[in-house]
């Protein structure tokens, strides 16, 4: 008996202990937080609703919802900071304890609905759980539906077939269960949840004898605009003030993308002009030492939107290289090339005193290579789509330089690989392309 109350007291001692140990490190008191539980519910729910969180998101994907969830739940924790701080003076709140919840929030609530989608899937996959879709119309936006469908099984949407008076949908092997005009049939004759309406442009005066015919059914309509043919670059929808509005062609550099590829441009062009500088030295003195006549010229490019701008570049050729011809292309062993000019030009060493064109925010380290205006006025004639390789800033090197077309090369494959890399733009792959021309080198076998 002794040997139990003595074990008692040496625990209510350590207990008392470890309070003292807590008020002494300043472990904030659970009351005042408890306090906040309403207040965050109601925030929350709000929050939440707000972003669209609590729709049913059965074709969205993770990373569009963890960010909705980081958007909301910091939109929630900033609401929370300003009850705290107007309508509970008499407590004092911790920082830390507020940004633990802030990031716990989102991790929590992102991996939780993250877990309970997989669920979802896992079950779908297996048959479980499935709503039944009907496409209406034919064409690419048609087409476009049945890969998204078949590529995403896990999304538990299964085609009863196609409605259209084309009995395909542009190779792609769907169920054709009758025209334009058996629409309400079908519908009578089949169970279906969701109709997707992907008619082509010819066809956009069906959309009210369609509708008509769907009626007051209690189905989902999507609507699939068939813009695959007009979208040029970067398209995308969004809503603005209840508008829907389709991006046929936008730059992808806007907002902070802009910001971040600039601030990346600053970085690394100053340190590489700190890096190249005795390199720069020593071809103004080399230049300066064997052909008379300047060390740098200032060549005029078409770089942003249209815009010309000086590109700056060692001299490589006699002044007065194009006084008789004008503008041309360099020809392999071309006799204009000064002494050094031949070597500078291999090794893609004229083109450094460009970086200070990236300083001065004229050209960025990573884009589509600038062309002078006169070959500009002939591409632009020659090659659809040339000029949407002006939506971004013109680059000291790129996709299609590194993948070996640049110089007297094809020109449309040169323009494709230009678009591909606006589409996809990212710091990442800036990075990626800036270190495979480090690794690779700057020789080229068409630069002559």
């Amino acid at each position: 008996m002794l040997k139990a109350f003595s074990r008692l007291l040496a625990q209510l001692s350590l207990a008392s202990d470890l309070v003292l140990i807590g008020v002494q490190l300043g472990l904030p008191d659970f009351e005042g937080y408890a306090l906040q539980l309403l207040p965050i519910l109601a925030v929350w729910t709000v929050a939440f609703r707000t972003f669209g969180l609590y729709r049913p998101r059965r074709l969205g994907s993770y990373l569009s919802e963890w960010i909705d969830v980081a958007k909301a739940s910091t939109v929630g924790v900033l609401v929370l900071i300003a009850i705290m701080t107007f309508f509970f003076r008499g407590y004092e709140y911790s920082r830390l304890v507020i940004l633990y919840f802030w990031v716990l929030s989102i991790v929590t609530v992102s991996l939780s609905r993250a877990v309970f989608r997989e669920a979802l899937r896992f079950a779908r996959r297996r048959g479980h759980i499935l709503r039944h879709g009907l496409i209406v119309g034919s064409g690419e936006a048609a087409a476009e539906v049945v890969r998204m469908l078949r590529r995403r099984p896990d999304v538990g949407i299964q085609l009863r077939g196609l409605v259209s008076d084309r009995p395909e949908v542009q190779g792609e092997r769907v169920p054709w269960l009758g025209a334009y005009k058996d629409l309400r049939p079908v519908l009578d004759a089949n169970h279906v949840d969701i109709v997707f309406l992907a008619l082509p442009h010819e066809e956009y005066g069906l959309l009210s004898h369609v509708l008509g015919a769907i009626g007051d059914d209690p189905v989902t309509i999507h609507f699939v605009p068939d813009v695959f043919g007009l979208v040029s670059l970067r398209g995308g929808i969004e809503e603005f003030e209840g508008v829907p509005l389709l991006h046929l062609r936008e730059s992808p550099l806007h907002g902070w993308s802009n910001v971040l590829k600039r601030a990346f441009d600053v970085v690394f062009s100053s340190l590489a002009v700190a890096l190249t500088a005795p390199v720069m030295l020593g071809i103004a003195i080399a230049i300066r030492l064997t052909s008379p006549g300047p060390i740098l010229i200032r060549q005029e490019r078409m770089g942003l939107d249209g815009r010309p701008f000086p590109m700056l570049k060692f001299r490589t050729m006699r002044p007065d290289a194009e006084a008789a011809t004008g503008p041309v292309w360099t020809k392999p062993a071309d006799d204009r090339r000064t002494p050094t000019g031949a070597f500078l030009r291999r090794w893609s060493l004229d083109e450094l005193p460009q970086l200070v064109n990236v300083l001065r925010g004229e050209m960025s380290l990573v884009g589509p290579r600038p062309e002078r205006p006169f070959f500009v006025d002939e591409f632009l004639r020659k090659i659809p789509g040339y000029m949407l390789r002006h939506k971004v800033k013109a680059g000291m090197t790129g996709w299609a330089q590194i993948n070996g077309w640049r110089g007297n090369t094809s020109l449309e494959k040169r323009i494709e690989y230009d678009l591909y890399y606006i589409e996809r733009w990212s710091l990442g792959f800036d990075l990626k392309i800036l270190v495979r021309t480090i690794w690779r080198g700057f020789f080229s076998k068409h630069a002559y």
